[in-house]
């Protein structure tokens, strides 16, 4: 599924804790087209979300009348459960679930190394001139290169981030919002992209895997 970003807030429990949680406004996703294996080598379902202000010719031309500002692939078993124009909903989640939540990371500008990746500082008294400089960054007859890899001062964030076990706390069907635990990545208004990875357990099954308290000594 693709959803928003809406920002955080926190709720409490039946049993009385405070839990952080995202807003996520989750669809309807609209399916836009549908790869198959004997077309185009592959099983996939394009989904469309949001709509768009102006679209061109071309995207006009393959979304027909659907009016949509995101399009992503995903990729699927079987597709002969899905067709153009299916309508699919927050409901196919429920509190419980396990999903996995794609994003790209709030970005941070030129950073230096020390942001960047926590090296440490030069010395801070006066006559220093290297507090927060990168300093030597390699070896010089031996091996007389700088290795592939070494940190350096540049861009930071703004990359595709992926979080994985993100718990799903509550389902809001009437207004397309799903609320997960703890945080996602990217900023308000981000675009995320959730994929389920195990279903919530019936009441009594999850109480039967509960490891028991105590134990023989």
């Amino acid at each position: 599924m693709l959803g928003k970003k809406l920002g955080m807030t926190q709720i409490y429990s039946e049993a009385g804790d405070m839990v952080p949680v995202t807003v996520v406004e989750t669809g309807p996703c609209i399916v836009t087209a549908i790869r198959t294996v004997e077309k185009n080598g592959y099983n996939a379902v394009q989904l469309g979300f949001g709509r768009a202000k102006k679209l061109s010719k071309p995207v006009k031309g393959h979304l027909k009348e659907i009016n949509a500002r995101y399009l992503r692939e995903v990729r699927v078993d079987k597709v002969d459960e899905f067709k153009v124009g299916q309508e699919i909903k927050v409901e196919i989640f429920n509190p419980g679930d396990v999903v996995t939540v794609q994003g790209t990371s709030i970005g941070k500008g030129f950073a230096g190394t020390v942001k960047r990746y926590h090296y440490s500082r030069g010395p801070m008294s006066h006559g220093s001139k290297n507090h927060r400089l990168v300093g030597s960054i390699g070896a010089g007859t031996t091996p007389g290169r700088v290795f592939k890899g070494k940190g350096m001062a540049g861009r930071m964030g703004a990359v595709t981030t992926t979080v994985k076990s993100v718990k799903v706390i509550k389902v809001d069907g009437a207004k397309n919002l799903l609320l997960l635990k703890g945080t996602v990545p990217g900023k308000k208004g981000n675009l995320i992209i959730i994929n389920r990875t195990s279903a919530a357990l019936p009441q009594k099954e999850a109480k039967a895997k509960a490891p028991e308290a105590g134990g023989k000594k």
